[in-house]
């Protein structure tokens, strides 16, 4: 590579990492040659060169290619005489030695330091619904890239309920738009980690450096630091140190800030003084929302499949604590209909998801739906469970009946019992009523889908 292309590259590298990435770190670097289809970088340290091959590596080795050169790969080695930070033995003996130290390639996704991002989790692939609106809109917010008026963003919930998503979301919305500012996502665990080896090679002042440096700092699961104190220590500083300079945070968990125990109160403090997000379970409508986005995908990859008329309203309504697992489940299902050769239908769907169906189903008992029902018409409990047949009594009746029966795995005679020991046979008669007048009564159809949401809350 001549020392025009070099600049040409140096160029188009300022324009796609933006200035700040750029002077830490592709300025310090010194192209040595192409050979073999490899470029050869040298770098003053070893830490350096990780850094750049983790975060910045595609994006040179996609900027060569675009300029014509045959390079499929590129490496970065410390000369010696330039006294690396040696922080492995290997690696100090073949300074010793007199040899280059090349820095191991490791595999990255994005030009976003520290984590890797899912080019899955984007805002077009985040199905939005009540239970995260409100999460959904602030992260689009952030995204812009603009002034808020909260800092930092916190969001938090459950397994599965889309935070991660958000986050990745929010940086590659913002590596798209505002490739000028300098984005950091990592997970609490590794930012501890960074900490840690920091202090092991007594590079803490770089640390303080590289933390403080950055437009957006995104920490996934903070949770993980509680009760590492001097972690929470570095964490506070270097939170107040970036909104000091009016730098956006995002911090996610999976409880309120309030609520993580062993987190200083300090620092729980000043999680709160932004905007607190709840990413509330999902609801059936944005499970089956969801199912249908996801559909289209396995469809496309299995087009010689049919879906059988209700199978996704099963799994919405059956699989409902965790997305992660309703989306693996989907994958699941499809897979094993084209190895087995059938197409999916809801007896496949039993066959084939039993374990998580099991799993997935949450313990509702008898008594719960009786009493649910009850205070939804109104009426009291004694009266629906007792023996009186008038039909403001009898037909909340055989809706819990019918309830008990799709909602547990209690048998027609058990369910009887609850009933003030009513025959199985009075109440396999009220589940057929129900499911009879279901498909001509749209009040009560509409009663029945309140009520199970209700119960699988």
């Amino acid at each position: 590579m001549t020392d025009e292309q070099w600049g040409m590259l140096q160029g188009n590298l300022l324009k796609a990492v933006g200035k700040n990435n750029y002077s830490s770190w592709i300025e310090p670097l010194d192209f040595d040659d192409v050979r073999d289809g490899v470029a050869t970088f040298n770098v003053p340290t070893t830490f350096l060169g990780n850094y750049v091959k983790q975060n910045f590596g595609d994006q040179i080795l996609y900027q060569m290619m675009g300029m014509g050169l045959n390079v499929s790969r590129v490496h970065f080695t410390v000369p010696v005489g330039q006294s690396p930070a040696v922080s492995n033995p290997v690696e100090g003996a073949a300074a010793a030695e007199g040899a280059f130290v090349e820095v191991a390639p490791q595999k990255r996704e994005a030009p976003f330091a520290a984590a890797p991002l899912d080019s899955k989790f984007t805002f077009a692939n985040f199905v939005v619904g009540k239970p995260n609106e409100l999460a959904h809109a602030a992260a689009k917010r952030v995204a812009e890239g603009g002034p808020v008026t909260f800092n930092p963003l916190f969001l938090y919930g459950g397994v599965g309920l889309g935070k991660t998503h958000l986050m990745h979301a929010i940086a590659w919305e913002l590596q798209t738009s505002r490739p000028d500012l300098n984005v950091v996502y990592l997970s609490a665990e590794q930012f501890m980690y960074r900490f840690v080896q920091a202090l092991r090679d007594r590079k803490m002042m770089d640390f303080k450096e590289l933390f403080r440096s950055v437009d957006v700092l995104m920490v996934d699961d903070v949770q993980f630091i509680a009760g590492k104190d001097s972690t929470q220590e570095e964490f506070f500083h270097t939170f107040n140190a970036l909104v000091d300079q009016r730098k956006q945070i995002i911090i996610s968990a999976d409880r309120a800030p309030g609520e993580i125990k062993d987190l200083e109160e300090r620092i729980k403090s000043r999680l709160q003084c932004g905007l607190v997000v709840d990413l509330h379970p999902t609801d059936y409508e944005l499970r089956l929302g969801i199912l249908q986005s996801k559909v289209e995908v396995q469809q496309a990859q299995y087009p010689e499949l049919s879906l059988e008329a209700g199978v996704l309203e099963f799994l919405a309504h059956r699989i409902s604590t965790n997305v992660r697992v309703l989306e693996g489940a989907l994958t699941r299902l499809f897979a094993f209909a084209s190895l087995v050769g059938r197409p999916i239908t809801l007896e496949l769907v039993q066959d084939c998801l039993a374990d998580v169906l099991r799993n997935s189903e949450r313990k509702i008992s008898v008594e719960e739906i009786q009493r649910k029902v009850s205070e939804h018409y109104n009426i009291r409990l004694s009266d629906m469970i007792g023996p009186k047949r008038v039909r403001t009594y009898a037909r909340p009746r055989q809706v819990a009946m019918y309830l008990c029966k799709q909602l547990t795995s209690r048998s027609l005679p058990e369910i009887g019992r609850c009933f003030g020991g009513r025959d199985h046979t009075t109440i396999m008669y009220g589940v057929r009523k129900i499911e009879d007048m279901r498909a001509q009564d749209g009040q009560l159809a509409e009663d029945i889908e309140i009520l199970r949401r209700i119960l699988e809350a």
